[in-house]
């Protein structure tokens, strides 16, 4: 079996996003880098290739402690959305850069749209939250009403039966 890289597994996964997501003049793209002590966020118009506004860690005004965590990265996504709305932009695309949508990604941009960053997706998410939340409530009657049985106590029991 082939040796894997995590850094080039990753750059082959950013590719292949970056083969469909593209940033416009009207919604540009929301691109996240992350390392083990920073994060970084830039919004990216690729039509004119040009930096609209970025964020990270490593900046003094943004005081934070480490970089390498959830706190920081909810920071950075508040701060990004702030610059964006300044520069003009309310909607972007979202560049997650090869990373899993988990984390501090997640965090980002979670933080991003509860900023203002389209402002229509917090809407979805909230209703998609609702929905998880009423099943939940109605799996816990049904489970205090009837306890269930595994399929290999029930054929020990037809067993049983059959044997008396």
């Amino acid at each position: 079996m082939a040796k894997r890289i995590r850094a080039e597994v990753r750059n082959a996964v950013h590719r292949r996003i970056r083969r469909k997501v593209r940033g416009t003049t009207a919604r540009p793209r929301l691109a996240v880098y992350r390392s083990l002590n920073h994060i970084y966020a830039q919004v990216i118009d690729d039509e004119k290739a040009q930096t609209i506004a970025a964020a990270s860690t490593t900046e003094k005004s943004l005081e934070a402690t480490t970089g390498g965590n959830i706190d920081a990265a909810k920071l950075v996504g508040k701060t990004i959305a702030e610059r964006a709305l300044a520069a003009g932009v309310d909607r972007v695309v979202f560049d997650r850069g090869g990373y899993l949508y988990h984390g501090r990604v997640r965090a980002l941009t979670d933080a991003a749209r509860a900023a203002g960053l389209n402002k229509d997706e917090v809407v979805e998410t909230e209703a998609v939250n609702a929905e998880a939340a009423s099943p939940e409530v109605s799996g816990a009657a049904e489970a205090e009403a009837k306890p269930k049985r595994s399929k290999a106590r029930k054929a020990k029991e037809a067993t049983v039966k059959e044997e008396k």
